[in-house]
């Protein structure tokens, strides 16, 4: 503060500096160069390959501009890649996350001895997807499985009177991994058993951090039973962990490939019924070197996980409770 005259002051404006700032950007310009070159150099790579019929190894390419886009929306066999991976997402995430947070609730609330069915739970997600998917293979096996061999010991008993059991017991059980009608269904259930204790672990941890004295005041205010005490303080208070299970669950979903891999290696599925973007990716740009066309699903699956995480997040966290 400098004094120009009686009873006048002016307050001295000191320079920005700069230093700090520069200091800064310095020590976050390694990082940022790094997540570039992994991250956004690969993506505008695959968005300026996607408009080319760009093949590993030849030396040249030709621009066709958005042919490759035209061929996944009206060809049938990028058809069935659509709703197959639709099929999947829409099946594998609200079930996988509502057993997980049914789970999370029933651990949470054994204590101690919750911890063997924590281990029981998260032990698939712990193993190896595609030798879990090896281990289904042989369990829905047509005539040695153990999945038709128990559903054969059903013949007889009173679940002979269901159409399934009734069918099943006079005609057969079906070829699971061979029917069309089945395959994409038996992903989704190894999905979602292999899903949900993963859902249970997030859930668990959200729960954790919801304060006794929550329930106390609402068991003041009047909230006797479970389903009240869940509706009016859990649920709310696990909003934010609701979204991260949603959102992650929802990506997982789309990025499933292992489980396909292992029970059709060379078609998707019988008829292309389990035929996913990520095998569509696997297929298209590495056996079939297409590496065009393999670009172009590649970013159309970046835009779908980009759009519906921001779509969930914005309808779920309209609701959250911080």
């Amino acid at each position: 503060m400098t004094v120009v005259g009686p009873g006048v002051t002016s307050v001295a404006k000191a320079k920005p500096d700069n230093s700090q700032a520069r200091a800064g950007w310095g020590l976050v310009a390694p990082a940022l160069t790094l997540m570039a070159l992994i991250l956004l150099v690969p993506i505008i790579v695959a968005g300026v390959l996607s408009f080319t019929n760009y093949s590993l190894g030849n030396p040249g390419f030709d621009w066709v501009g958005v042919q490759n886009y035209e061929r996944l929306f009206t060809r049938s066999t990028y058809q069935k890649m659509f709703v197959a991976t639709f099929t999947y997402v829409i099946t594998v995430v609200p079930i996988s996350v509502g057993l997980g947070l049914g789970a999370a609730l029933l651990v949470h609330s054994l204590g101690r001895i919750g911890d063997i069915y924590k281990t029981i739970y998260f032990l698939p997600v712990m193993a190896t997807l595609l030798a879990m998917a090896i281990a289904w293979e042989f369990m829905l096996h047509p005539t040695i499985g153990m999945v038709n061999r128990t559903l054969e010991l059903t013949c007889g008993t009173w679940f002979e009177a269901l159409p399934f059991f009734a069918n099943g017991c006079a005609e057969g059980f079906p070829l699971w991994l061979g029917d069309r009608d089945y395959a994409i269904w038996v992903v989704c259930f190894i999905g979602i058993w292999q899903g949900f204790g993963f859902n249970m672990v997030l859930f668990l941890a959200g729960l954790t951090s919801v304060h006794r004295e929550l329930y106390h005041a609402a068991e003041m205010d009047g909230a006797r039973s479970a389903w009240e005490r869940f509706r009016l303080v859990t649920w709310p208070a696990l909003g934010p962990t609701t979204v991260f299970v949603v959102t992650i669950s929802c990506i997982r979903a789309f990025q499933v490939f292992d489980t396909i891999e292992a029970f059709w290696p060379q078609g998707g599925g019988p008829n292309k019924s389990a035929y996913v973007m990520m095998f569509a990716i696997f297929e298209k740009g590495i056996q079939q070197n297409l590496i065009g066309i393999g670009s172009a699903i590649t970013m159309l699956f970046l835009l779908f996980v980009m759009f519906l995480t921001l779509i969930q997040r914005w309808l779920v966290e309209r609701k959250v409770h911080y």
